[in-house]
């Protein structure tokens, strides 16, 4: 069977996180979205902990409605670097719990910090039967790839033990299989969310093919056992994320690599140039190009359907009433938002004005235009000017050379 997942999410006793990030708000959302599986997030949280208990069916089942849940949490280590950790069951968790309390007080953050690298976490992983990989491995704070040069640097003889690698909205397939190390380890695309609505909740995530919806099912798809494996990654074009050109984070003046090692990392106006995520690839990368594995599914690339028919109707915020309707027609004509975006017929679309059925159809086809962020501020995606459903000629405005992307419909 075929189920869409995102593995990485937040609590509301994480720091930053909506209040309405709790279970049953969670699974609706999550159906509303078209996500069978979701990440608890935080699960050794004393409370949260509590809370999944609460709604559990038993030690290795948590199900709301038709929002199955599998156990998640998010570490960071002595360095600085976030593991995400998926787990088999609650009383694993509390087996973890146990581990962590004793370098970290696991109460102040849903996302705990505890004094231990990242091998002694994975081997506390192992012990518990959790699955471990870094998490948003690319972006310059946090991460694997912004303290470490390798796997191996970061976990030492536990780097084999690994499973995946977190993409994070910084990165894409295209980037990352440029790192020969990574070519063995599944690619995981999750929203890292911290509230609960559409255009946070699962704006990354990943297909799979699995035996049955249980953490059993998703180890073997992870793993690529028995056939089993990871079918389809969708995600933010990497140009959106806050740091993917190195650029000022005072005035936000992107620059050369060349042109910082030059300046000494020092922007005109004073401030730090911060190191964005496609100079870094090219710093670790092995291939010109990415080499990507056999197994490696499609990567395609999509933003929330409220904010394209915000960008489509000239409106100012997802939240306006225009918005709002025209998104509530479209998930309730066709079930979920996944489905509106990945695979309506063009003519079904248009119980919405032409202009959102226009742009959902220029997504489809990568016709967009593209504004790199960096130095912490987001890019931006713009449609072309008079946009035409009809037209296929790729306008995306980047300072690389990502390619095209096939239409959804073939997913």
């Amino acid at each position: 069977m075929q189920i869409n997942a995102d593995l990485h999410i937040h609590s509301k006793y994480s720091m930053a996180s909506s209040r309405k990030m709790e279970l049953p708000t969670i699974a609706g959302e999550a159906g509303k979205k078209g996500i069978d599986l979701v990440g608890t997030g935080d699960c050794i949280h004393p409370k949260w902990l509590l809370d999944i208990k609460q709604v559990s069916v038993d030690d290795e089942t948590v199900q709301i409605n038709d929002t199955y849940f599998v156990l998640t949490t998010e570490i960071e280590d002595k360095n600085r670097v976030h593991h995400l950790l998926i787990l088999p069951s609650i009383s694993k968790a509390k087996e973890l719990a146990e581990i962590m309390g004793k370098y970290g007080n696991l109460s102040v953050d849903g996302r705990p910090k505890v004094q231990l690298d990242g091998c002694r976490i994975a081997e506390a992983a192992k012990e518990v039967g959790a699955m471990i990989g870094p998490a948003h491995a690319f972006t310059p704070w946090t991460a694997l790839y912004a303290a470490h040069d390798s796997l191996e640097s970061c976990y030492l003889d536990m780097k084999d033990y690994v499973s995946f690698v977190e993409l994070g909205l910084s990165a894409d397939s295209d980037y990352a299989d440029r790192i020969k190390e990574l070519h063995r380890l599944t690619f995981l695309s999750n929203s890292d969310a911290h509230s609960p609505w559409s255009n946070k909740l699962a704006r990354e995530f990943t297909r799979f093919e699995v035996p049955d919806i249980s953490f059993e099912g998703l180890e073997k798809a992870i793993l690529r056992k028995n056939g089993y494996n990871a079918t389809l990654n969708v995600g933010f074009y990497p140009q959106e994320g806050k740091y993917n050109l190195s650029a000022c984070i005072k005035c936000f003046k992107d620059y050369t690599l060349e042109e910082c090692l030059n300046r000494n990392w020092r922007c005109s106006c004073g401030g730090r140039i911060k190191k964005g995520v496609y100079d870094r690839i090219n710093e670790l990368a092995d291939f010109d190009e990415p080499l990507h594995p056999e197994y490696r599914p499609k990567y395609v690339h999509l933003i929330p359907l409220a904010e394209i028919i915000m960008m489509a109707l000239g409106h100012s915020s997802i939240s306006t009433q225009g918005v709002q309707n025209a998104w509530s027609a479209l998930v309730g004509k066709f079930g979920s938002e996944l489905a509106v975006l990945l695979n309506a017929e063009p003519d079904e679309l248009r119980l919405v004005d032409n202009k959102i059925v226009n742009a959902i159809l220029a997504f489809r086809r990568g016709d967009v235009i593209i504004y790199p962020g960096g130095g912490g501020r987001y890019g931006w995606i713009e449609l072309p000017p008079k946009n035409d459903s009809t037209k296929s000629e790729s306008k995306t405005k980047i300072k690389d050379d990502t390619k095209n992307q096939s239409s959804l419909l073939d997913f």
